[in-house]
């Protein structure tokens, strides 16, 4: 079984949690910025004021910002032809509505993607990957203002003017379901939309995020505006090039019924639909799906916000192909006293027959063919790209500095033998980027200790390191399977 000719190998990681720089060359604050660190156990806080004696990893993170060739350099050693990377908003428009961009940012950017093409790398870029200007968020109260919908696109246009003969593929929102993934809260909505109350944004202490208060009602309106956003900014970009291939992205949580009790396997339908199903049907099928409709009735949620001329955009505006990221899958149980699992910034039911990280998320490779099979069956005619899969672990740096991470091997090796079985089922896969390729910090915990990478970075969680870069055993592993386009695995 063979991946095709053309497959896309990469690794994929995102401005807020590679870059530093928070302030460099006349960027402003993103919402990250503000993030607290935390761990498996203490919750990552939120913070609306800089307080110069804490700790923000974003602050610095891996310096990407100053490290990018040595980084690109790696990754092409590695053999990489696709490189999926995040502009931060803020370092083009750093108060998110600035008349005028910020050609320090946009001249940075440029410099990454010519390092790209230096080495024959493609880049995937994400337009939004949780890097929401702060000033959006006090000003505008994030997406739901619609005036964040015409602020995005002016910043879309710039980037697309700017880079239309450097990047052929593009996403607009990363994981663009995490507002309503398990409808779990503030945190979901802070990151994906911008939106905070506003006792929130003007306390005076940290705020942990599982605490952060939403509204349903404005969380939908915010993301319904996001979905427009999206839907214009493809019709945009296919104008400035007709070439521009622009992709969602889906945090893909699958589930399965924990038991084939009829009220689990709905359930799991109800949930899934709502949690996995809902952003997709959008953006790939440009409407409204009627479950959807179903469920804001249920849940008192007035849908008045989507006008007649929305629905014009919405269909206007689907997407070329169909990205995703899948980490673990989850269990579905109407018993309340189920045992419960972590995951991708939520919890789910613990499957028994399932290993999981040191993390808690459930380690499923057979569940990403079956992720992929389904995904062809709803999108039957849209490309499917799997833009983040990984192993958060600890590792640990021998006297002799190597890294003998085979834990991370054995994650990696059947998860493509479960891309390639389902390239074998008719699946029209055409790429894979990991998570994240180079040690970076977590979205989750914000721990460094958390590692990813097939490259070391030494920075830790109390802000000690000196940031240098060393190939762990995965590397030289990636590197041989890229080599043979995914054969040779041992």
């Amino acid at each position: 079984m063979s991946f095709p000719k053309d497959f896309l190998w990469g690794g994929a990681v995102p401005a807020n949690q590679c870059e530093g720089g928070y302030l460099e060359d006349g960027k402003k604050l993103s919402v990250p910025d503000m993030l607290l660190g935390g761990d498996l156990h203490t919750p990552r806080t939120f913070l609306p004021v800089i307080d110069d004696t804490a700790f923000y990893p974003s602050h610095e993170a891996i310096d990407f910002y100053h490290h990018y060739k040595e980084d690109i350099a790696l990754f092409a050693k590695m053999g990489f032809n696709v490189f999926r990377l995040s502009i931060n908003w803020g370092r083009i428009f750093p108060n998110g509505d600035d008349e005028q961009p910020n050609e320090a940012g946009l001249a940075f950017y440029d410099a990454v993607l010519d390092a790209c093409a230096k080495y024959g790398i493609t880049p995937l870029v994400t337009l939004c990957h949780y890097e929401i200007p702060w000033n959006i968020v006090t000003k505008y109260g994030g997406f739901s203002n619609r005036k964040t919908i015409d602020l995005f696109v002016k910043y879309a246009r710039t980037v697309f003017e700017r880079y239309k003969d450097k990047v052929k593929y593009w996403l607009t929102f990363n994981e663009i379901n995490i507002p309503c993934r398990g409808l779990h809260g503030g945190q979901g909505a802070l990151y994906g939309l911008g939106i905070m109350e506003e006792e929130d944004i003007h306390s005076t202490h940290p705020l942990p995020l599982p605490e952060l208060q939403y509204d349903q009602q404005r969380m939908f309106e915010a993301l319904h505006n996001q979905f427009v956003a999206s839907a214009l900014t493809v019709k945009l970009g296919h104008e400035i090039n007709p070439d521009f291939m622009i992709g969602n992205m889906i945090a893909h949580g699958t589930l399965y019924p924990l038991a084939p009790n009829p009220e689990d396997v709905m359930a799991c339908l109800k949930k899934d639909e709502m949690d996995n199903g809902f952003c997709g049907d959008i953006q790939v099928r440009g409407e409204y799906p009627s479950y959807a409709f179903r469920y804001f009735k249920e849940h008192g949620i007035d849908f008045s916000f989507i006008t007649e001329e929305d629905k014009v955009i919405l269909k206007e505006g689907t997407v070329d192909l169909y990205t995703f990221s899948y980490y673990q899958t989850n269990c579905v149980s109407t018993n309340p006293h189920a045992q419960k699992t972590a995951g991708n910034m939520n919890y789910g039911i613990k499957n028994p027959y399932l290993e999981a990280s040191d993390w808690g998320w459930q380690i499923d490779p057979q569940g990403l063919r079956y992720t992929l099979n389904k995904l062809h069956d709803r999108y039957p005619h849209t490309p499917l790209m799997v833009v983040e899969n990984g192993l958060g672990a600890f590792d640990t740096v021998e006297e002799d500095g190597s890294i003998h991470d085979q834990y991370r091997i054995d994650y990696f090796r059947p998860h493509i033998q479960a891309m390639s079985e389902a390239i074998e089922d008719g699946v029209p896969l055409i790429g894979y980027t990991t998570w994240g390729p180079i040690d970076l910090v977590s979205a989750g915990t914000g721990q460094y200790a958390k590692r990813y990478g097939f490259i070391y970075v030494d920075r830790h969680d109390d802000g000690t390191g000196d940031f240098s870069r060393s190939k762990k055993d995965s590397f030289y592993w990636y590197k041989k399977v890229i080599e043979s386009n995914g054969e040779d695995l041992d």
